[in-house]
């Protein structure tokens, strides 16, 4: 950890998402994807990202949107560090959101990944900065409502359904994934259980993921983790009964994706308890 940096988290009871602030970090994030949607700026720096297997080069003032499941990593460039402010937001919490704006119930899907240098950018760092500051008065709520309305109208397609473009064989490897993530899998287990062999599950599952069948199942680890830590779990037990081979591997990983040790991620909601 540099002399400058910082790493902020703070959790919203009204709303119920989270806000993230990162200042002078210089962590690379491996490929990884999340369960919820995440709306970020770049307050200050320089990062190369890849999305969907598609390669950006953010600056400052661009707005990133993820939609739950886009794979996606960054790295530093000229070794500047970065000043990263998001917010996440879970699913049903977006859907019902949505159908408040809109009166239509869906799923929304965010087709822009990158919008450089947005109008929806000064809503949206208001935004971030009254959940950080604690602000209970409605205008926290009033803004959120804004800024998805202008973020739904300009950079998402009404419904888009994710799996239509994963095949079956690489659904069923994805699922028992999904089913099974507490226990040792192996290869040889999706390799079976799809009908392809080693390679060709390898290769079609990273094509059409986006992603390694291994690190699909080191994420789908961490979200299950970062609920149990919601609910006050200890860190040892969270990366106990999500599969995790010790606490050391479990930290090290959680850091890695979500930029925070599970302890620092833990203690927000206890605070929020208090």
């Amino acid at each position: 950890m540099t002399a400058q940096e910082q790493r902020l988290v703070s959790y919203d009871n009204d709303l119920k998402i989270e806000a993230l602030q990162f200042n002078g970090i210089m962590q690379k994030f491996p490929n990884h994807f999340h369960e919820h949607y995440v709306i970020g700026f770049v307050e200050s720096g320089k990062r190369y990202m890849t999305c969907k297997n598609k390669d950006y080069t953010i600056n400052t003032g661009d707005l990133l949107l993820f939609n739950p499941l886009d794979n996606h990593a960054c790295h530093q460039i000229d070794n500047k560090p970065l000043d990263w402010r998001s917010i996440n937001i879970k699913q049903d919490i977006m859907r019902e959101t949505v159908k408040q704006i809109t009166g239509i119930d869906y799923i929304p899907n965010f087709t822009t990944t990158v919008a450089y240098q947005s109008e929806a950018l000064l809503p949206m760092r208001e935004l971030h900065g009254l959940i950080m500051d604690h602000r209970k008065d409605f205008k926290k709520e009033e803004n959120f409502l804004f800024l998805i309305e202008q973020l739904i109208s300009q950079y998402t397609e009404p419904t888009q359904d994710s799996l239509s473009e994963v095949s079956g064989e690489i659904q069923k490897a994805c699922t028992y994934i999904e089913t099974h993530f507490t226990e040792l899998i192996s290869l040889d287990d999706l390799s079976k259980l799809s009908n392809l062999n080693k390679y060709t599950l390898l290769r079609n599952f990273t094509k059409q993921r986006g992603i390694t069948p291994y690190q699909y199942l080191e994420t789908i680890r961490i979200g299950e983790a970062k609920k149990l830590l919601e609910k006050g779990i200890y860190p040892l037990d969270a990366a106990i009964q999500t599969g995790f081979a010790d606490q050391s591997h479990f930290t090290k990983f959680f850091k890695n994706i979500i930029g925070l040790t599970p302890k620092q991620y833990g203690d927000i909601f206890k605070e929020n308890k208090d």
